[in-house]
């Protein structure tokens, strides 16, 4: 598919997501938010690639947030639609595709921005890079799950005050907090996620998929992660990747999953 922000590449299995609008610093507008959701949803349905990267293009911004010029005049009802529109379209799509989705945190991560990197199942920043979540300071709050996903990450005390502050916090505290996993440099911010990627696919798709499920359940409402994790460790006896992986664990031999 051709894509007027995104950038799309794939390499052993690995697809790398490059949000590509370095003049607006990769802020979210509604076209951009179109390309990552049909971006995410086709490499979801691929079976040639096991894992999604999400980065910025350049070295100042991830995210610098959203395009504050496209909803400046909305009203309430449609303040509320484009909340909802854009869980659904994108940030609970990544949160709950069955494929790996890391982010890479190339500089700046606000508001939107931060949002989608939370959206992520896991985050990995450059030491340049620094997060927060300034909707209060426009007389909003973060409308793409910030409210719901930062305590989930770094606890209440920590999200209230972030949120009430505005503040913005380094790549290091980020790593203090729990928001993101690792820091590394710039330079090396690709290939570590990439190296993180590949001891990923090593492993059965299928089983992976399953643990992101049960892993979300635990934080959803009217769900029961304990049920949803013995359901999905049930599912996964009726895998070839079962049998291929227990065959190959007792003839001491690498397995080679397929997904299915």
């Amino acid at each position: 598919m051709n894509y007027e922000n995104i950038l799309v590449s794939i390499e052993e299995r690995i697809a790398t997501i490059t949000i590509n609008r370095p003049a607006k610093l990769n802020a979210l507008n509604k076209a951009t938010i179109s390309d990552l959701s049909n971006a995410v949803s086709a490499l979801g349905n691929d079976d040639n690639v096991r894992v999604i990267i999400i980065t910025g293009t350049g070295e100042k911004a991830f995210v610098a947030g959203a395009d504050i010029s496209e909803f400046a005049n909305y009203t309430v009802v449609e303040g509320a639609q484009l909340a909802a529109e854009g869980h659904e379209a994108l940030f609970d799509c990544i949160e709950n595709l069955r494929k790996p989705v890391i982010a890479a945190i190339n500089g700046f991560a606000l508001g939107g921005g931060l949002e989608l990197a939370m959206a992520c199942h896991f985050r990995i920043a450059s030491d340049n890079a620094k997060m927060g979540l300034p909707e209060v300071t426009l007389g909003l709050i973060p409308g793409y799950g910030g409210t719901q996903r930062l305590p989930q990450l770094i606890g209440k005390g920590r999200a209230m005050e972030m949120i009430m502050t505005a503040a913005m916090i380094s790549a290091e505290e980020a790593k203090q907090y729990g928001l993101v996993n690792h820091v590394v440099a710039q330079t090396e911010l690709l290939s570590f996620t990439a190296a993180i990627a590949q001891r990923i696919i090593k492993n059965a798709p299928f089983a992976i998929g399953k643990a992101i499920k049960s892993i979300n359940a635990n934080y959803k409402d009217g769900k029961n992660g304990f049920d949803t994790e013995i359901k999905s460790f049930g599912e996964c006896f009726g895998t070839a990747d079962f049998k291929e992986g227990t065959t190959a664990f007792l003839e001491k031999r690498k397995a080679e999953f397929t997904g299915k």
